[in-house]
């Protein structure tokens, strides 16, 4: 007989944290078993079944990966595309299911991890534990100092106001500039409409810092391994 435990007791080994904060995960509909919704009580096969918290694997006995890819344009970020579009993976010549951490839209070029680390990627994804990613960003408009100061303090969007951002001014003439921001939040394509609330229309974006790891001399298109002590400073 398959053994089964409780699912809170698998994300603990996982590296989730404590018990309790693995059921306050459950609690809110963050963790799912072969694609549905788990409850608490609820008991997993470790061998059998797939456990995913915010859509990403978990899973104990695979020896991790971790890949620094240098994201070209017109790459879609995800595993597959049944549009057919070529996705980010298309780039990773490895073997094993490995999967990108977070997301670049389309246009956007520059840094993303890709890993078979489920623990890590939850990490590096939620917004609470405030990895820092940065951005260059071109756009067109003027920028005011009454927009600088939105970019500053935190910009109304939709589904609410993002953080305060850190924003450098690197470059500025007539209706065009190049700026470096920095969040750590990852709302969907967030950097593109809090440049368009202060009224810039991005033009090129790239990301170029995620948490300690940077694009020094790695090509676009390429990727390399991380160095343990790259990994090692991420999972601080």
């Amino acid at each position: 007989m398959p053994s089964r435990e409780r699912i809170q007791k698998f994300m603990a080994a996982a590296g989730l944290g404590s018990r309790r904060r693995c059921e306050s995960i459950i609690e809110a509909g963050r963790v799912r078993v072969n694609g549905q919704v788990a409850s608490l009580g609820d008991r997993m096969d470790p061998e059998q079944d797939l456990v995913t918290v915010d859509d990403i694997p978990l899973d104990l006995d695979v020896e991790k990966s971790y890949f620094l890819l240098n994201k070209p344009s017109g790459y879609i970020t995800t595993v597959k595309d049944y549009r057919k579009r070529p996705t980010v993976m298309d780039l990773i010549h490895e073997k094993g299911r490995l999967f990108p951490v977070g997301r670049l839209d389309k246009d956007t070029r520059g840094l993303l991890l890709i890993t078979n680390d489920g623990y890590l990627a939850q990490r590096l994804s939620h917004p609470s534990h405030g990895v820092e990613k940065t951005y260059t960003i071109e756009a067109e408009g003027y920028l005011t100092q009454q927009g600088l100061a939105r970019l500053r303090k935190g910009v109304k969007l939709e589904e609410g106001t993002t953080a305060p951002a850190k924003v450098k001014v690197l470059a500025k003439k007539n209706d065009r500039c190049i700026l470096e921001m920095t969040i750590h939040e990852g709302k969907k394509r967030q950097v593109r409409r809090m440049s368009a609330a202060v009224g810039l229309k991005v033009t090129e974006l790239i990301r170029t810092r995620l948490g300690p790891l940077d694009l020094k001399g790695l090509e676009e298109g390429g990727y390399r391994s991380l160095t343990p002590e790259e990994v090692r400073d991420l999972l601080k």
